[in-house]
């Protein structure tokens, strides 16, 4: 599954992403992508481990901001 992460600080790197997520399950990928929209994204490979990581970590603080977690879908 693909989600988005979102509210980043901006110190956060791929890695620490990277670290956050592997608590919950494999990560297949972490891209933090800047653009206009600020569009960051983890891909998990299991779906009921990239689901706990929406359910723990939605809303959750990490470097002192709180974290958007949730599926990413394709845009229109």
């Amino acid at each position: 599954m693909n989600m988005y992460i979102g509210n980043l600080s901006y110190r956060v790197k791929e890695a620490d992403l990277r670290q956050v997520m592997e608590e919950y399950g494999t990560v297949e990928s972490v891209k933090l992508i800047i653009d206009r929209d600020t569009r960051k994204s983890v891909e998990m490979p299991n779906d009921a481990e990239a689901k706990n990581v929406i359910s723990e970590l939605n809303g959750a603080e990490y470097e002192g901001r709180a974290m958007v977690v949730k599926e990413a879908l394709p845009r229109n």
